[in-house]
Parts: structure tokens; sequence; C-alpha cells
């Protein structure tokens, strides 16, 4: 899979608008009252519809592009999640990310460093991100897959896999039977 060129030079004003206000809403969620009426109306109003229900997001959370973070059903995203998402990250349903996962669907090109080179990101259902792990640009994360703590996954991870280090490698596969 090729990288799509970004040139954020090239942004135009409505992007350049789209930007600011999920800052602004960004910010105004990191500080409004967790578990309140009002948290809940600021991530819709970020997320629009692509929070599914019952799902849930800690804050803080922090990232850029957050119109291409599509959340299912069933989700919770624990404290300081980071979503740098112009490469789209889609995570399906009844997902758990732990604190400080980073899902990082953007990486800058070498020599021009405003050009972002992305991939889409992609957790299936019922993965489970443990704390403190980087998941790279064009990384897919496979059912029920379990990713270990502080992993920096390069690689797509298998359905029912358990992968762990740095560089993320699969050690197991879980028993699909007992889900």
């Amino acid at each position: 899979m090729d990288f799509e060129r970004v040139d954020m030079d090239l942004m135009t004003e409505e992007e350049l608008q789209e930007s600011f206000r999920q800052s602004q809403l960004l910010f105004k969620l990191n500080h409004t009252m967790p578990m309140t009426p009002e948290y809940d109306e600021v991530l819709k109003e970020l997320m629009g519809d692509n929070l599914g229900e019952n799902s849930r997001i800690m804050a803080p959370l922090s990232g850029a592009a957050l119109d291409k973070l599509v959340v299912g059903n069933n989700v919770f995203i624990n404290s300081n999640c980071l979503a740098m998402a112009r490469g789209g990250i889609t995570i399906e349903d009844d997902v758990m990310l732990a604190a400080n996962v980073q899902l990082l669907s953007n990486n800058h090109d070498e020599y021009n460093r405003n050009v972002l080179l992305c991939k889409p990101i992609h957790i299936k259902k019922g993965a489970w991100i443990g704390a403190g792990v980087s998941i790279l640009p064009g990384v897919t994360i496979g059912e029920y897959a379990i990713i270990g703590a502080g992993a920096i996954v390069t690689k797509d991870v298998g359905d029912y896999e358990v992968a762990v280090g740095v560089p993320a490698k699969v050690v197991k596969t879980l028993d699909k039977e007992k889900f």
C-alpha cells in the first residue's frame, strides 16, 4: 500500500478552519468535567456521527484530523490517547485502548516535513491495546488481538494474535472458541 501524500502548505481555508475548530473543541473537552452531560455534548460536537453508541473517550485526548477517526460501539479509550488521524483511523466495536496509546496514521516526508505520508490504521472488533502502545501508519490489528503494553506496532497483527515488544512480534495465538 502506497502512502497518500498530503501537503500541509496546500490546505484550503476550509481545512484550516476545521483544524482550528477541532483544536478548540479538544481544549474544551480536556477542560470539561468528565462523565457529565456537558462532556458528552462536547465529545459529540467533536466526533459527530463518528462515535458509536456506549463508547467512552477519556480526557485528555489529543490529535489532528479527528474527522477521520471512526469509533464503533462499546469502545473504551482511556486517557492520553493521541490520534493522528490524517490517514484515517477506524476502531471497530468492543475495542479497549489503555492509557497513553498513540495511533499514528501519518508520518512526515524525510525531505519536506510539511508533507505528510498517510496510511490508515484499522483496529478490528474486540481488540485490546495495552498501555503506552504506538501503532504506526498502515497497520491493521485483527479481531480480538492483544497488543502488550509499550509495544510499537509496525506491521499487521492477525486475528486472535498476541503481540509484544519493540518492534511488536506475535508471541501466541488465542483460542477463538473461548470468545
